[in-house]
């Protein structure tokens, strides 16, 4: 390995480190600011918020229509693609925030909570601070500053949410509580990202720049729609065709079982996409970075997802408590499709990098019309038929986009799935251990929380040894050569490498 891949390769690793303790950082902040908001806001309050996020969200699917992607993709940024990136973000969030004003009184309407319309148009603000600080956060991102963004994200959610939102609580301020942390937050971050990551701001509209970011753009933004349809439809089959109890039931097991594989693809994505993006003119780079990033994706995804499969029953129990019984098998069923959801951001990655966004699209609006497909026809056996419907068309999501990134990168099927042979191998191992030995705890009446706690306490020391002792199996050459990069950023005491 040459120092220059060594060096990209770490650099990949401690963006991954960072950015995966940032956001499991956030989401336990997010757990404790909103425990004690929740203790000064009425639950009333938390649902006009809750919709506002709706609209906000919605909304971020089209703003800037990928022009900060684009900037990350682009082989070469000139500084005039800077400057019309910052003019097209401005435009674009100053024309989001005013539709979305406009529109207010309407959202309120349909969503059926007059007192809505004030609260959007406060939000709106989230729109321009984004905008503004659109570019600056491209430029960083291909600067890999993955730690100091990590650092702004979490930075800005506490002086938001930890620091301005009780007090404003406190104070009796409501909903605008709320609002005025959000704010308050994307404000910081505006700030702290313009202020560190500084780039040309004199407005200018170039027809050549404009041309080479819309054009990346646009694909992204279709892909974007598509895939947020394909995130929906299922649970829009059951609220139809199942009702509401159905959908209650749905909804939070897949949120239980797509958070996971979310945040985990997240991480990987914000890291793996500007890392890819530098090499994207160096195939054999570029194929050796998927091929390993597959692999250590395997590795963990796949033995999890068995452990978690084989827990299930004493999981509900102790994290929904009675009454949620029949969400296991549904549960069970979208636990086996963890790898589809996450290893497909790989594949996500490597085709934004390369600039291969219509073809990338078109494959997400087959996904958006699958999950439709799958749940429409899997509605006919209850909420379990719409769970296997849904992993189905997400398995095939999983392989229309490995075909997409196996042409762009040169590798074969053959590689592609050598690579996932390390991780079926610890899977089936482990996994399989977990479960003769969950079977044997109940068997025995262990109460579930016990079971839960030995069983996590077993199979990690027990996932590490095996890989230590046999990493040939369980880790194969791309895990090999993943742990040496970490084991070359831990102390001289610990870097013994596997052989």
């Amino acid at each position: 390995m040459t120092s220059d891949r060594r060096g990209l390769a770490a650099r990949s690793a401690i963006g991954l480190m960072w950015t995966g303790l940032s956001m499991g950082g956030l989401a336990v902040a997010e757990l404790v600011a909103l425990i004690v908001l929740a203790r000064l806001l009425a639950p009333s309050e938390f649902g006009l918020y809750a919709a506002a996020l709706v609209v906000i969200n919605f909304s971020a699917i089209f703003e800037g229509l990928g022009v900060a992607q684009a900037i990350v993709q682009r082989p070469v940024v000139e500084e005039s693609h800077l400057r019309v990136g910052f003019t097209l973000s401005l435009i674009f969030s100053l024309s989001m925030a005013g539709l979305v004003w406009w529109a207010a009184p309407t959202i309120a309407d349909l969503f059926r909570l007059t007192e809505l319309a004030p609260v959007v148009r406060a939000a709106c603000a989230v729109f321009l601070c984004r905008g503004i600080s659109m570019v600056a956060q491209a430029s960083a991102q291909r600067a890999l500053r993955f730690r100091w963004l990590a650092g702004i994200e979490a930075g800005a959610f506490a002086i938001g949410f930890v620091l301005v939102g009780p007090l404003l609580a406190w104070r009796g301020l409501g909903i605008w509580a709320l609002i005025g942390a959000l704010v308050c937050q994307h404000f910081v971050r505006m700030l702290a990202l313009l202020i560190g990551q500084p780039h040309p701001k004199r407005l200018l509209l170039e027809r050549r720049a404009i041309g080479h970011l819309l054009y990346f753009g646009g694909g992204f933004t279709i892909a974007r729609i598509f895939n947020y349809l394909a995130g929906q439809a299922d649970k829009a089959v059951v609220g139809r065709w199942l009702g509401a109890e159905s959908l209650g039931l749905y909804a939070l097991a897949s949120q239980l079982m797509t958070a996971p594989a979310v945040i985990v693809g997240q991480t990987l994505d914000m890291v793996l996409f500007p890392t890819m993006a530098l090499i994207q003119q160096e195939p054999a780079r570029l194929a050796r970075a998927f091929r390993g990033a597959v692999a250590s994706c395997a590795l963990l995804v796949l033995p999890a997802s068995v452990v978690v499969m084989a827990v299930l029953p004493e999981l509900v129990q102790v994290l929904l408590g009675p009454g949620w019984e029949n969400a296991v098998l549904p549960l069970q069923i979208l636990a086996a499709g963890m790898l589809f959801r996450t290893s497909y951001k790989l594949s996500d990655s490597i085709t934004r990098a390369t600039g291969a966004v219509y073809a990338r699209a078109w494959r997400q609006a087959v996904f958006a019309f699958a999950v439709g497909a799958g749940s429409f026809i899997g509605q006919h056996w209850g909420v379990t038929g719409v769970a296997l419907g849904a992993v189905i068309a997400v398995a095939s999501n999983f392989l229309l986009m490995a075909q997409l990134s196996l042409r762009l990168t040169g590798l074969k099927w053959s590689d592609f799935a050598v690579a996932h042979l390390p991780g079926v191998a610890l899977a089936v191992t482990v996994g399989g251990g977990a479960w003769m030995f969950a079977n044997l705890l109940r068997e025995l009446h262990t109460p579930p929380l016990s079971l839960l706690g030995m069983i996590v306490l077993t199979t990690a020391p027990a996932s590490a040894l095996l890989c230590w002792c046999a990493p040939a199996l369980f880790l194969g050459h791309d895990g090999r050569s993943a742990l040496q990069v970490l084991m070359s950023l831990a102390p001289a005491w610990l870097q013994r490498r596997p052989t």
